[in-house]
């Protein structure tokens, strides 16, 4: 061997060294460069939804909650506090003050969630976690109140009284000519509540529901592709499947982006509570159906409909994105530090697009909602690309999950 070799390989070590620190100096400072970015894009953020939530508020009569605006005929719309979201504004609201500290802010809240309080009896359908948990929770969670731990567990009770044990699953809406005994993707959330409170004192028998519908869904709702069906009807007196299809996908056959958000959410929720590694891995393999769809555009925003037959000329969902954002930076807490990186970045990419000119509302406009573009049942021809009061809450707590968990 060419002795000059050892003369000059010292010389060259250095030199790969040096390259090396400086890489490893010029990724940290990207790092950092790009936490400060979020930290700037999240502050903002919260701080545009305090003044746009005031609007809100100003707009929505009391013992209603606000549902929508459409801009185009300057008309608000409000619910009862028996519609399934009822319990995001509060949600919104008590995300809003855990960042702000705003004391206005938080009296909003109270005064509606004292206005909600009463559908912890509400037994119409399978909503009590989106009505409750989403408000209360979150309201017990900042301030330990004795009546508001009271009324998740009377929620709880409540949602429990529709699981057909025959079926193992909670039947989500009533019987219709349409439907035998019907269970949506959505349903999956409401799950939340019911661990919950069997982890924080309450009957065990809310566990087992959770588990057993968590189960019965992962089984009959989910396509070899790991895309979800949105309804699966069920014979309740011996749980086999009458049919699947769909409400509000775009056919019975295609993957609905809000619900592809709901399963994603709910079994990384689902492994929260039970650390169960078959839920982990369900997952990841939704969210690897969600982030390599070839309909997924390049700003992350999902179409309404992952198989809707007019992309790209058709409505997005910006409430997909922000469940799934919320979701992903969750699933990245459970994963090996590669698919954290992965799951947290495609997230970060979705909050960006989420939180830009394009879908953030000027301040002062959009009827008092912070993000626009989503779509509630096109279908139906209702809510379609307009505020929603999820997509906002579940891009809050998307942000506050950045802050407190990435940064």
């Amino acid at each position: 061997m060419n002795s000059e070799y050892f003369f000059l390989a010292p010389n060259s070590i250095k030199k790969i060294i040096c390259c090396l620190l400086l890489f490893f100096c010029i990724s940290d400072v990207t790092a950092q460069s790009s936490k400060e970015d979020m930290r700037q894009l999240i502050d903002r953020q919260y701080k545009l939804a305090e003044k746009q939530y005031r609007i809100l508020a100003s707009n929505t009569p009391i013992g209603r909650m606000p549902k929508t605006f459409y801009a185009k005929s300057n008309k608000f719309e409000t619910s009862d506090t028996k519609w399934w979201c009822s319990g995001f504004y509060p949600g919104s609201l008590l995300y809003i003050y855990e960042y702000t500290k705003d004391e206005t802010t938080l009296k909003e809240a109270e005064l509606r969630l004292a206005s909600l309080a009463k559908e912890k009896h509400y037994t119409g359908n399978h909503d009590l976690g989106f009505m409750m948990y989403c408000s209360f929770g979150n309201a017990y969670r900042l301030n330990k109140k004795p009546e508001y731990k009271t009324t998740i567990d009377t929620a709880a009770a409540s949602l429990t009284t529709r699981y057909r044990p025959d079926a193992k699953v909670i039947q989500s809406w009533n019987s219709s000519k349409k439907w035998k005994g019907p269970v949506i993707i959505d349903n999956l959330m409401n799950l939340e509540l019911l661990l919950w409170v069997a982890q924080n004192g309450g009957d065990q028998k809310y566990k087992e529901v959770a588990l057993n519908h968590a189960d019965a869904t992962l089984a009959n709702h989910f396509r070899p592709d790991f895309s979800s069906y949105h309804v699966v009807d069920y014979d309740m007196t011996n749980g086999e499947v009458v049919r699947k299809g769909t409400a509000q996908g775009a056919s019975d056959d295609s993957a609905w982006s809000r619900g592809q958000g709901w399963a994603l959410y709910g079994y990384t929720m689902m492994y929260r509570f039970t650390k169960d590694k078959k839920y982990l891995g369900f997952a990841q393999n939704i969210a690897s159906y969600i982030l390599n769809s070839p309909t997924l555009p390049k700003d992350k925003i999902p179409y309404w409909d992952f198989n809707a037959k007019d992309i790209p000329n058709t409505y997005r969902d910006a409430s997909a994105a922000a469940i799934i954002a919320s979701a992903l930076l969750e699933l990245g807490q459970y994963s090996s530090s590669k698919d954290k990186k992965y799951y947290t970045d495609q997230a970060r990419e979705m909050l960006v697009s989420l939180s830009s000119k394009e879908y953030t509302a000027e301040e002062g406009s959009n009827g008092g909602f912070l993000l626009k573009h989503s779509t509630g049942a096109l279908p139906l021809k209702s809510e379609i690309d307009v505020p929603l009061t999820y997509a906002d809450y579940y891009y809050l707590e998307a942000l506050m999950r950045y802050k407190n968990w990435y940064l």
